[in-house]
């Protein structure tokens, strides 16, 4: 009998708990930002992902309207909070838990298109340089030091 009064009262307190947020790295894992919470967890350590302009950490509870930076490959997201979910979904689904602001998304586009265009005249070789080839690379790399 105690038991059942113990878990009411816990799972009581579970649905508090949910209804004021939840963890960061679980959201950023069912927005889709990171595959696993594991990587979720990592960048948040590391200092990729930013409340209100402060770091946080991982047990960080994550409200409605909350402003998040979250820095993922050299990309930059400006967020805020829209929704919160435990489970992870779809990712049609994932994109309604939260919106991104104009600025951020221009600008992550602009720099994704900057890099397919430094990227474009470059052309990788078929094959690995041949004996004659790694000595002449490497005289060339000798003439800087002079």
């Amino acid at each position: 009998m105690m038991n059942s009064r113990n878990s009411a009262s816990q799972n009581s307190t579970d649905k508090a708990g949910a209804s004021q947020g939840i963890r960061i790295d679980l959201w950023l894992w069912a927005a889709r930002f990171y595959k696993t919470r594991a990587l979720a967890k990592h960048a948040i350590e590391t200092g990729k992902v930013e409340m209100s302009g402060q770091a946080v950490k991982a047990s960080r509870l994550v409200k409605i309207r909350d402003q998040l930076r979250i820095t993922r490959s050299n990309e930059l997201y400006e967020i805020e909070v829209l929704s919160i979910s435990e489970k992870r979904g779809s990712a049609s689904v994932a994109q309604t838990l939260y919106l991104e602001s104009e600025p951020s998304r221009l600008k992550r586009e602009a720099e994704r298109e900057r890099r397919k265009m430094e990227n474009a005249g470059y052309q990788a070789p078929p094959t690995k340089p041949d004996k004659r080839a790694r000595r002449l690379i490497n005289a060339l790399g000798d003439l800087d030091m002079l």
